[in-house]
């Protein structure tokens, strides 16, 4: 199976207070395309870090992260954000939508930037599978958490990814909404032959992927296969 992202002796290390903090140290693994994967690991671990560094949300100190074939390393903020938008989507903890724009207008967004067509009945289609049919009009301030993640994850769909990057996707949502989200996470994944990439703290989400990554200290720990609930 083809790799959709290759992780090759990454580092990152901030400088703070004249003093070098190392994040991540010398983390090595390729993703295939079409899996289910999950980053877990203590608080401080190092885990959002990576997932920023694979998605090209920042550049490592050391090492090579190629997305889709693509060395990030080598290319300009404006040219990452290209790729992103070409391939990638994101789902956030604190879903980040565009707070002066209605669920419709947040979905629309990623493709307005690509400048496709028919953008308007693309995104009523993705609030239609996220079951929001009827709050597309509404602003995120008008809408409850579990309904805010889902139009974010309608927004994520948008652009018809490649690739999924989820960071704690149900951090901020209780049980009950927790479990309908991550439902259409691995729904929509599946049906789109999405690869997904999910940082999270809850073992049990991360059981439902087909292999555990840990993030330890800055380094990887483990890396092993599951036999996923799905």
């Amino acid at each position: 199976m083809d790799s959709i992202l290759k992780i090759t002796h990454l580092g990152k290390t901030y400088q703070s207070a004249g003093r070098s903090l190392v994040v991540l140290d010398d983390i090595n693994f390729s993703v295939d395309a079409g899996s289910t994967n999950a980053i877990v690991g203590p608080s401080g671990s190092g885990k959002t870090t990576l997932l920023g560094l694979c998605a090209g949300l920042d550049r490592s100190s050391t090492g090579l992260v190629e997305l889709n074939g693509v060395n990030l390393g080598k290319l300009t903020e404006d040219q990452r954000a290209q790729v992103r938008n070409q391939c990638v989507g994101f789902i956030f903890q604190n879903f980040q939508l565009l707070p002066t724009l209605t669920a419709l207008e947040n979905v629309m967004v990623p493709l307005e930037l690509r400048g496709e067509k028919n953008i308007k009945a693309r995104s009523m289609e993705l609030l239609d599978k996220v079951g929001l049919t009827d709050r597309g009009h509404h602003y995120p301030a008008q809408l409850s958490g579990g309904e805010q993640q889902r139009v974010s994850l309608a927004r994520a769909f948008s652009n018809r990814p490649q690739i999924l990057f989820a960071d704690e996707p149900t951090g901020n949502l209780d049980f009950e909404t927790s479990e309908k989200v991550v439902q259409l996470i691995f729904d929509l994944n599946r049906e789109a032959g999405t690869t997904l990439v999910l940082v999270t703290h809850d073992l049990e989400l991360a059981a439902r992927t087909q292999r555990i990554l840990r993030i330890k200290a800055g380094k990887l720990s483990a890396d092993s296969l599951t036999n996923p609930i799905t």
